[in-house]
């Protein structure tokens, strides 16, 4: 259902999770996804496993953060593999052309729910005005939106306290007042930060994380593409702040004209896949993967390289996500309470529906413009 990338995704999860079943209030949502923004990765993942985590601890987070990714992994692992062996598929485009128009007003639908939360005066207001003129005309890269955002709101916090308590402010609505975990409800027992909690945490996940990595190197040689892409794909994990689309230039330019695992035009194509099919937009790093693989085998079947390639890119792009919502999770909640952190926050909050507005304008070019695209 999530066509769009991270905007529609975002606006899925909270028109589901915050004002259809009620199991997080609008504030903790906000609180929540205006952490992921600020982690390097897909932030709609990210917020997927935070929330899972919240609700249902270690194990909820997994299966949310699992299931947020394994369909549209499959789906575009198929339309690769046509895409590789038969050449390009105007058919898939001409198929998923008219839920484009659909996903148009879903993202504008976003926009308009999440800001009516989020922008309670003029000063939220003009925060977010600026953030979209930034991002939009200006081309600010989006961490630096968030920092000065947040600056700004721990500054403005001090001296006009309830223009920026936004969600502070507020008591509780229906929606809170009916949430599983609403605004009064003490974070669960899970969420308490701890030393052995968070040793624990980093030795399973890196392990996880590094793992497939390492045996790709010991039995496919340190110099062979599919060892390079998974050190490749856990370096892009680690240093592309700004979401989904952040990452996607990061790894175009290297993919293409450093490592030569595909070609320009290979790359457009990739990149339209990901935009026409449902799931993660940041799942185009798997179809890098995977033709990364076919074009450049060493030795094994195309086929089998190619769908090497696809787990390692997809593997090393979403579990380092896990370990960053499971270290950092505790303490965010911890802090939530915070006055200063929570006038910061809303600050960042409002940017971010700057943001929405930036990526939804992007969007609705290219499905409008697709000239676009080139």
């Amino acid at each position: 259902m999530s066509f769009g990338g991270p905007t529609a995704q975002i606006a899925l999860l909270h028109g589901e999770l915050v004002e259809k079943k009620k199991w997080i209030s609008e504030s903790r949502f906000f609180h929540a996804l205006n952490f992921c923004m600020l982690l390097p990765g897909p932030e709609a993942h990210q917020l997927a496993i935070y929330i899972g985590w919240l609700l249902h601890k270690v194990r909820g987070g997994v299966a949310a953060g699992a299931l947020f990714v394994l369909p549209a992994a499959f789906f575009l692992w198929g339309l690769t593999w046509v895409y590789a062996a038969y050449g390009k598929i105007a058919w898939v485009a001409a198929i998923f052309f008219g839920i484009k128009a659909a996903v148009m007003a879903i993202v504008a639908e976003a926009v308009l729910r999440i800001g009516s939360k989020a922008l309670k005066n003029a000063v939220m207001w003009t925060l977010a005005a600026l953030a979209f003129v930034a991002i939009f005309f200006f081309k600010v890269p989006f961490p630096i939106v968030v920092v000065v955002a947040g600056v700004f709101g721990l500054v403005g916090g001090k001296i006009w306290k309830e223009k920026f308590l936004v969600f502070g402010q507020q008591k509780a609505g229906r929606n809170d007042d009916e949430s599983v975990l609403g605004d009064d409800v003490e974070s669960p027992a899970h969420t308490k930060p701890s030393l052995a909690g968070a040793i624990k945490t980093c030795a399973v996940w890196l392990t996880l994380w590094w793992l497939p990595v390492v045996i790709l190197g010991v039995w496919r040689g340190w110099n062979d593409t599919l060892f390079r892409e998974g050190l490749f794909f856990s370096k892009a994990a680690v240093v592309t702040l700004g979401g989904a689309y952040a990452v996607l230039q990061y790894v175009a330019q290297n993919a293409v004209e450093y490592f030569h695992w595909l070609q320009p035009g290979q790359m457009m194509d990739g990149l339209g896949l990901a935009e026409t099919k449902p799931g993660p937009l940041i799942m185009v790093l798997q179809f890098v993967g995977f033709m990364g693989g076919w074009n450049v085998p060493g030795g094994l079947s195309p086929l089998t390289a190619a769908t090497l390639g696809a787990f390692i890119s997809t593997w090393t792009t979403f579990v380092p996500c896990f370990l960053y919502v499971f270290l950092g999770g505790p303490h965010i909640e911890q802090l939530r309470g915070n006055v200063y952190l929570t006038t910061a926050l809303s600050a960042i909050t409002a940017a971010v529906v700057g943001v929405v507005m930036n990526l939804a304008v992007w969007f609705g070019m290219h499905v409008l413009l697709p000239g676009n695209e080139s």
